[in-house]
């Protein structure tokens, strides 16, 4: 993996989410997500999927108050599942923005948001080592 290409994919995605979070929501899978976004500098409305509410209920009240959100489920097998219902039942109601779960994804050897932070991290310091290595 290229770290510093990943680095910096990862760090633009976080400043577009960040911007982006100004006037569009994100949902989020639990409470440990919310905090990884708040470490990574997100402070935004974040939404979390509403547990032992039913999905198509959760979703007729986003729909409700939001024209947009943007999903940032986990990209492992349960969070792609979650997604895919949430996206199914906001459709045509309210526009889903899945971009930065796929750029995550694609850069980030972690499966949830709650790893970003350590992530990106641990991709820190192994660019300070590269570095290192390089003088």
């Amino acid at each position: 993996m290229d770290c510093k290409g990943a680095v910096e994919e990862l760090e633009r995605a976080i400043e577009d989410l960040k911007e982006r979070n100004r006037d569009t929501p994100i949902l989020v899978e639990g409470e440990k997500d919310v905090k990884a976004l708040h470490a990574l500098g997100i402070t935004g409305t974040i939404l979390t999927v509403y547990r032992g509410k039913e999905i198509a209920n959760m979703c007729d009240d986003i729909a409700s108050r939001y024209r947009e959100i943007i999903l940032l489920t986990d990209w492992d097998s349960e969070g792609w599942y979650l997604f895919r219902r949430i996206e199914k039942n906001l459709s045509g109601r309210t526009r889903c923005i899945a971009d930065y779960r796929l750029i995550f994804a694609k850069n980030a050897m972690v499966k949830d948001v709650e790893s970003l932070p350590s992530f990106l991290s641990t991709l820190h310091a192994k660019m300070r080592g590269e570095r290192k290595f390089d003088e």
